[in-house]
C-alpha cells in the first residue's frame, strides 16, 4: 500500500468520524456543538478527492471549494448570511454544470430526456416555494426560487451525463446530485416552513443528504476519470 492509498483511507476515516459526530449533533439539534465540525466536512471530501485523482478537475475543486465556503457562510444566523451562503452555493452548482458539460456533445443532446425532467425539476422548486411563500419573508422568496432553480439545472446536466455516457460513474455522480437537491429543499423547509419538526429532525436530513451527495458526486467524477 503506498502513501497515496493511506492517505485516502485516512481521509475517508476522518470524513466518516467528521460526519458522524455532526449527524448525532444535527439530530440533537444541538447549534453550538455541530458548528464545530460542520467546517471540516468539505475539507476531508477535498483532501480525499486530492489524493485518489490520477488527474485533478479543476472544476470538480472549486464546485467542493464554494461548497465549503457555503457551509461557513450558513453557520451564523439571518437572512444576509443565509442569502451569502445560498450565492456560494449557487456558484458551485455553475461549476457543476460546466463539469458535467464537457461530458455532453450539444449537438445530440438527449432532450427527450432533459426536457421532461427540468419540468419534474423546476415544478418541484415551484412547489416548494409556493409553500414556503406564507411564512419566508418576501425578499427571500425569489433568490430562494433561483437558487433551487440552479440546483435544478445542476441535476439536469447530470441526468443528461448520465444518459450520454451510461457508466456507473455517472450514475453515483447523479445520485449524489439528486441528493444535494434534496438537501436544499429540505433546508428551505426546516428554515421556513411552519412545525419543520412534523416532517424533519431539524437539520439531520439536510446534512446527512448533502454529505453523501457531495461526496458521491465526488466519487462519480473519480471513477469517470
Amino acid at each position: 500500500m503506498d502513501v497515496r492509498q493511506i492517505l485516502r483511507y485516512i481521509f475517508l476515516a476522518l470524513l466518516f468520524i467528521f460526519t458522524v459526530i455532526h449527524l448525532i449533533d444535527s439530530w440533537r439539534d444541538d447549534k453550538k456543538r455541530r458548528k464545530y465540525t460542520k467546517p471540516f466536512l468539505l475539507i476531508f471530501i477535498i483532501a480525499y478527492y486530492i489524493v485518489s485523482a490520477d488527474s485533478l478537475s479543476v472544476l470538480l475543486i472549486l464546485a467542493l471549494a464554494t461548497s465549503w465556503l457555503g457551509d461557513v457562510l450558513l453557520i451564523p444566523e439571518g437572512n444576509a448570511w443565509f442569502t451569502a451562503g445560498g450565492i456560494s452555493f449557487m456558484f458551485t452548482h455553475f461549476l457543476f454544470i460546466a463539469l458535467y458539460a464537457t461530458n455532453l456533445d450539444f449537438r445530440s443532446l438527449p432532450w427527450l430526456w432533459a426536457i421532461p425532467a427540468a419540468v419534474v425539476y423546476y415544478g418541484i422548486a415551484a412547489v416548494i416555494i409556493y409553500k414556503l411563500k406564507p411564512t419566508t419573508p418576501k425578499m427571500m422568496l425569489i433568490p430562494m426560487y433561483l437558487y433551487l432553480l440552479s440546483n435544478s439545472t445542476m441535476n439536469v446536466f447530470s441526468l443528461m451525463q448520465l444518459v450520454t455516457l451510461r457508466s456507473p460513474g455517472a450514475l453515483i455522480a447523479y445520485i449524489g446530485a439528486l441528493l444535494f437537491f434534496v438537501s436544499d429543499c429540505t433546508l428551505f423547509l426546516v428554515r421556513y416552513y411552519r412545525n419543520p419538526e412534523i416532517v424533519f429532525k431539524k437539520h439531520f436530513t439536510v446534512m446527512l443528504t448533502y454529505v453523501v451527495g457531495e461526496f458521491l458526486i465526488t466519487q462519480g467524477v473519480l471513477m469517470l476519470g
